[in-house]
């Protein structure tokens, strides 16, 4: 057997010896034809191969299309792989820019509305309301104090009033009064400053009183305003806060004022007594002088 090429296989199964080049005349026909058809075969199989490695050189320019784009500039010819088949980088290129760019926006367009669906999401929080409330506890602190100052009597918490008593038991002793209407006003001026000092210790207590309710108040309000989801939660337990802050001063106020009360009316009961008796004293002085009398001691 030899590997001389010349050597081939007719459809006739005759094995023919090609002519050199050059050579002519000693075929004939039938293995001629032979010979044409193979000829025309081994090219059609090489034009195959040929279609196929361009075939493969194209997808792999078409995976690396960006690279191309990015790392060398594009050619000026398109290339041609067959009688159909036309790939320009360029245009491939300037496409798969074109993509990168509309990806990114896309992205960008993504990560925008997770921002605003966020900021909705924190909006909702900073709306949601306080679960707890406590002003109608303070506002019962305020309504037992005020109870407390209107149990005040006679020289009470109005203008009015304070100047009506005044005039009538802390002044004028020497108006035509007798000496058991003199009596009687100093009794009432008494019993004004017994009570004064009672209010004032009612009032004392009450303020006590209310200073266990303020602290667990308080601490109520400052472990909500630690665990607020949001502003309004937080703003709401501040309101709150400074609203018992307002009734501890309303129950200081009340029981300064309940205690500067019992020492002016003790004042003036003292003013009022030392004018008193001095009234008592002229009116000694004036009176009949003594006039010693007999008078009968055991029965003799």
């Amino acid at each position: 057997m030899t590997n001389d090429p010349r050597i081939v296989t007719t459809d006739h199964s005759t094995r023919v010896l090609l002519p050199e080049d050059g050579e002519t005349g000693f075929l004939d026909v039938a293995p001629a034809r032979d010979i044409a058809a193979h000829k025309r075969s081994r090219r059609n199989d090489t034009i195959r191969s040929v279609l196929l490695r361009a075939g493969a050189v194209a997808a792999l320019l078409a995976a690396t299309a960006g690279t191309i784009a990015v790392l060398i500039p594009a050619p000026a010819s398109a290339f041609i792989f067959g009688p159909s088949i036309v790939f320009d980088p360029t245009n491939y290129g300037e496409n798969v820019l074109a993509a990168a760019r509309a990806l990114e926006q896309i992205n960008n367009q993504i990560v925008s509305l997770q921002n605003e669906a966020t900021m909705l999401l924190n909006q909702a929080r900073n709306l949601t309301s306080l679960p707890t409330s406590l002003l109608s506890d303070i506002q019962s602190n305020h309504t037992r104090m005020q109870m407390l100052l209107r149990q005040a009597e006679r020289l009470a918490y109005d203008v009015q009033s304070i100047e009506q008593v005044f005039q009538q038991s802390y002044s004028g002793f020497a108006s035509g009064q007798t000496d058991a209407q003199l009596v009687d006003t100093a009794r009432a001026r008494w019993q004004d400053s017994v009570q004064a000092f009672e209010h004032a210790l009612q009032v004392g207590a009450g303020a006590v009183g209310n200073i266990e309710q303020s602290q667990r108040q308080t601490g109520q309000l400052v472990d909500a305003s630690q665990s607020a989801v949001g502003a309004l939660q937080a703003v709401q337990a501040g309101n709150q806060l400074i609203a018992v802050q307002s009734q501890q001063l309303s129950d200081l106020t009340a029981l300064l004022a309940a205690q500067g009360r019992a020492d002016a009316i003790e004042q003036a009961r003292q003013a009022a007594e030392y004018e008193q008796a001095q009234e008592h004293f002229s009116r000694f002085m004036a009176g009949t002088p003594y006039q010693p009398q007999f008078v009968r001691m055991f029965g003799n």
